[in-house]
């Protein structure tokens, strides 16, 4: 799987200059490039079917689940509760890595372009609230999101409202948003179902 574009919402302070930074990064990279179909194949290759009508395209959390096990390998916690003192609690953190008395997390986008705010947002102010030091959404671009079964967000249909997680007031942490996608399509392989295991994609 291709890392297309790495946009930085937010860099204050100095935990982008640390090694816990370079850890983190270096981990996140790996687990995206780890995710290949077919298994074995050393590439992510999408069944080449558009993803509009029922059971046509490609399953969104297998991709999803696998990049979540590789952490896993690597001492992330998944599904990690937070407490930002909202009227409603939001939903656990994909993944998280403590870093010191805070948490870095990573979101994977699986929902719809609503999703993907509530997910950028749910980041923010755990920053600004000090839970988180950072975090990253990773979303597919508008290329790969032809090939998915569910209408999920993408890079190109978020972007436009990057500047207003740009203009936040924070003096310490770290928001950004990856987008990924598939390194081919082909009539060749088969197509990723909704129900695979996310092992199956390492």
């Amino acid at each position: 799987m291709k890392i297309m574009r790495v946009e930085r919402l937010i860099d204050k302070g100095e935990f982008s200059k640390s090694s816990t930074w370079k850890t983190i990064e270096s981990q996140i990279v790996q687990a995206i490039k780890a995710i290949e179909w077919p298994p074995g194949s050393g590439s992510f290759i999408l069944y080449e079917q558009p993803g509009k009508a029922r059971g046509e395209g490609n399953g969104v959390k297998p991709i999803k689940e696998a990049c979540m096990l590789h952490l896993k390998s690597l001492g992330w916690s998944l599904q990690t509760p937070i407490d930002i003192a909202t009227l409603k609690k939001p939903g656990p953190l994909d993944a998280t890595y403590p870093v010191g008395e805070q948490l870095f997390c990573l979101e994977w986008e699986t929902g719809n372009i609503s999703s993907s705010h509530r997910a950028l947002n749910k980041v923010s102010l755990g920053i600004l609230k000090n839970i988180l030091i950072g975090g990253i959404l990773i979303l597919p671009t508008r290329k790969m999101y032809k090939y998915l079964t569910d209408r999920v967000g993408n890079f190109e249909e978020l972007e436009p409202y990057f500047p207003l997680w740009r203009s936040l007031c924070v003096d310490e942490g770290l928001l950004a948003v990856i987008a990924i996608e598939h390194d081919a399509v082909s009539k060749n392989v088969p197509r990723i179902p909704k129900g695979t295991d996310g092992r199956a994609l390492q």
